[in-house]
């Protein structure tokens, strides 16, 4: 069961459903950021800098209240933290530009050093996740010992710049985005002042314009093209970086209709179901072929994967471990 770190009147079904779907004991940290405390098992991932997980596009830190609540997540928290590490989520705009995002986690990674006493952390990014860690990282490398993207738009998704080339619908999907999903996520997670910007996340997520973002923050971490390597440290920073090559993975995964867009776009299967292989790859690329799908590499869904996948939070819990051979 999980360890309760603040006071709380839970009802026994509650419990019951927490310990059956894996939810996790929220400690609300500061405003914005939550970090997750278990009863250690064992000294596994226990890293010498706290890690700072970030949700990519339309993503959450948590939805729902302290006693009953979804993670974006979904059980790698609760796992890492069993195992030793100091893990916080940070809690961005689900819909903005990359470095309106990008700001807003630099506040919230202070908040984690005031926490924590540390004088560093290691930033995990997911998605639109990836290069909003990598903005922090070029604005305050002080603040950052590693950077990994997981499926991560360094190089943009061609689903977002089809979109955005298309007059209906980006019609459609800003006024969908803009007054349905983006506001709902924030309000599921007791948040609904939070800016959203659905048109500029768009944009930020475009080839194109992920392309100006690199130009004006670059890193020799993200190589000039998919036919070489990034440098694995920059600036005393260290970056990794993994992905998969599947869409639809789990038919009872509400992700496989969506996971179709990819292909689409690229007329290829080389993707995640969002984003390209190539795009992804930044650092030391720890392998870029898994069998998930874009959701599947967060575990968002529940945790459903295909059959014969890889066990997503055996993968965060491996990479702690990396982290922490590096005596990160």
């Amino acid at each position: 069961m999980h360890h309760l770190k603040q006071k709380t009147t839970w009802g026994s079904a509650l419990l019951v459903a927490t310990a059956l779907f894996g939810l996790s004991t929220p400690v609300q940290a500061e405003p914005g950021v939550l970090q997750v405390q278990e009863r250690a098992i064992s000294h596994y991932a226990q890293t010498r800098y706290p890690i700072v997980m970030t949700h990519g596009w339309l993503g959450w830190s948590r939805i729902g209240n302290e006693t009953f609540n979804k993670d974006y997540w979904y059980q790698i928290l609760p796992d890492l933290a069993r195992h030793g590490a100091t893990v916080f989520a940070a809690q961005l705009s689900p819909a903005h530009q990359t470095e309106f995002c990008g700001e807003q986690l630099i506040h919230q990674v202070e908040d984690v050093l005031a926490i924590t006493g540390k004088n560093k952390v290691n930033l995990i990014g997911h998605s639109h996740g990836g290069p909003t860690v990598s903005y922090v990282a070029a604005v305050k490398p002080e603040y950052v010992a590693s950077v990994t993207g997981i499926g991560g738009t360094f190089r943009g998704s061609k689903v977002a710049d089809d979109i955005q080339n298309s007059t209906a619908l980006r019609t459609v999907f800003n006024l969908v985005g803009d007054y349905m999903i983006a506001p709902l996520i924030s309000y599921a997670q007791l948040q609904p002042d939070m800016p959203i910007n659905f048109d500029a996340s768009m944009k930020s997520l475009t080839e194109t314009g992920s392309a100006d973002f690199n130009r004006r923050f670059p890193t020799t971490a993200l190589a000039a093209n998919c036919d070489q390597a990034g440098a694995e440290v920059d600036r005393g920073i260290r970056y990794y970086s993994w992905t998969g090559t599947a869409q639809a993975t789990n038919l009872l995964d509400i992700d496989t209709i969506l996971m179709q867009l990819g292909p689409l776009s690229y007329g290829n299967k080389d993707n995640d179901g969002m984003v390209a292989r190539c795009s992804s790859h930044i650092g030391k690329v720890i392998r870029d072929n898994y069998n998930l799908n874009h959701t599947d590499l967060a575990n968002m869904m529940f945790g459903l994967t295909g059959r014969f996948a890889p066990d997503p939070v055996a993968l965060f819990r491996q990479h702690a471990n990396r982290l922490k051979q590096q005596q990160l």
